[in-house]
């Protein structure tokens, strides 16, 4: 498992290292030349160093560099007895033997970097928090336009380490030399598509995964999985149901139910009014459709009959395409206060429950809920703005002991019972209208079949992740839709098995 820290726990253990911190600053800048040396090895190498730690690894790869043949220079945001600490000694140790100039203005440095081969940014390591005040800012805005292949030491400088956010301009990386560990911002965007290639690396800092921020790659997965096994049968691989669907929306049921019979659930019982039922019978005749009363908008109206249908089920998920209206808000609030099964709210279960995280903090049962930044948002009284700024806080703030979220979009985040994860298999062919319906579905299963609810909930996002990015390998981004989704499922589950 590898774990992606934030620059709070990456202090601490840099303090809790069996090293000084001069001693992390020689091997992170002899790290940063070997993998630039790697990525570039030829041609003129221009480092811009900041008046901090990360400029001292700045100096220190200036050094590694020299040593090694190559034509360097440093372009100094702060001249070298200026600087404080490890910094210093750094910049002294090279500055005896690399060429460098002290730069204060974007148009000295853009004059200054034509005609090398590569820049390394070592302007602001990860203690960076909020707007960057002049000149760096215009600093970091000409290297960000410079044409010139840019390498950042430990992260884009102008990017925040711990939400992948920026204030103001930031540096677009080929390639990020990141120390020791992850880290957050550099997983989720916009921080993800201005770091370009992340190579981590070993500079003697233990890394604790414990309450970290996991990233669980495929080999972590599988065994997550509950895979057939020759003794199973239908009532051995998990009973779903699905309450879901209206007039309104009846493929939004039926979708949900491709999502939990793709994942391999035994049975799948749709709980939906008649004016949905006949598009699940006829996209998925092996679904088991429940009939529940109908209102006038052809919408669930008897929370009474949604109980007594999904009495029978390992798991319920409710929400998709179930609209807003009395009825429907009943039925969610009876499953809430009265089932006694693993539960998972999608779409319009969480749209009716505006300001009622404390709701479902209380439930017995395992509870997983699967917001994008609007639905979180009214969940918490605040707005898609406030929700993307900080991400991870936000999924905390819809978590506990027994309730997990699971926030979409780029870099989908998975909170609760203590842990924290992000996926990080999914593209832009998922943006599309009942995707999550298909998602919702595929964590039923998992929930059914017995799996942990927080892995159900990283199985099922990385799997739905995957299947959107090979269907996207045949249809491409733009013609991928949610009713293709699910025939690609298979292709997912079969890497995942490493068959």
């Amino acid at each position: 498992m590898r774990y992606a820290l934030t620059s709070e726990r990456m202090r601490a253990a840099e303090a809790a290292a069996d090293t000084t911190l001069s001693g992390l600053m020689e091997r992170a800048g002899a790290a940063l030349a070997a993998e630039v040396q790697r990525a570039h090895p030829s041609g003129s190498v221009t480092i811009v160093c900041g008046a901090g730690n990360n400029g001292g690894d700045g100096w220190v790869a200036a050094r590694a560099l020299a040593e090694a043949g190559r034509a360097v220079q440093v372009l100094a945001l702060r001249e070298p007895d200026g600087l404080a600490g490890e910094a210093r000694e750094a910049a002294a140790a090279a500055s005896g033997s690399v060429a460098w100039q002290h730069v204060s203005d974007a148009r000295t440095l853009e004059r200054a970097v034509e005609g090398s081969s590569v820049v390394i940014d070592a302007i602001f390591g990860i203690g960076l928090h909020g707007a960057v005040r002049e000149p760096y800012r215009s600093l970091i805005g000409a290297i960000a336009t410079c044409g010139v292949p840019v390498v950042s030491a430990d992260i884009p400088s102008g990017l925040d380490a711990d939400t992948g956010m920026a204030a103001g301009p930031v540096v677009r990386a080929a390639m990020t030399v990141t120390f020791s560990a992850l880290k957050p911002g550099l997983l989720m965007e916009p921080g993800r598509s201005l770091s370009g290639r992340v190579v981590v690396v070993d500079i003697g800092v233990p890394v604790d995964g414990v309450g970290a921020l996991e990233v669980p790659g495929r080999c972590d997965l599988r065994g997550l999985m509950r895979w057939p096994a020759p003794e199973d049968h239908k009532g051995s691989r998990g009973t779903v149901a699905v309450v879901a669907g209206s007039a309104a929306y009846p493929g939004a049921a039926a979708l949900a139910a491709a999502g939990a019979l793709r994942m391999g659930a035994g049975y799948v019982h749709v709980v939906t009014p008649a004016p949905a039922a006949g598009v699940v019978r006829q996209a998925w005749p092996n679904a088991i459709v429940r009939l529940v009363a109908a209102d006038d908008d052809g919408a669930i109206a008897s929370a009474v009959e949604v109980l007594e249908a999904v009495s029978g089920a390992d798991a319920v998920v409710v929400g998709p395409g179930l609209t807003t209206g009395t009825g429907p808000a009943a039925a969610v609030r009876a499953l809430i206060a009265e089932a006694a099964t693993p539960l998972l709210l999608d779409a319009d279960a969480l749209n009716v429950l505006t300001g009622e995280v404390d709701a479902l903090r209380r439930r017995n049962a395992p509870t997983v809920i699967t917001p994008h930044p609007g639905e979180a948002g009214r969940l918490l009284g605040s707005d898609v703005s406030a929700v993307s700024h900080d991400r991870l806080k936000a999924a905390s703030a819809l978590s506990g002991d027994r309730l997990v979220c699971l926030l979409k979009g780029p870099g989908t985040l998975v909170v609760g019972g203590g842990r924290s994860a992000i996926v990080g298999s999914g593209g832009p062919g998922l943006a599309r209208a009942g995707t999550g319906d298909v998602l919702a579905g595929m964590i039923g299963t998992a929930l059914a079949q017995g799996v942990d609810t927080f892995d159900a909930a990283v199985l099922g996002a990385y799997l739905h992740g995957r299947a959107g990015e090979r269907g996207a390998e045949d249809l491409t981004d733009t013609c991928l839709t949610a009713v293709d989704l699910p025939g690609y499922i298979h292709l997912a589950v079969r890497e995942l098995s490493g068959g």
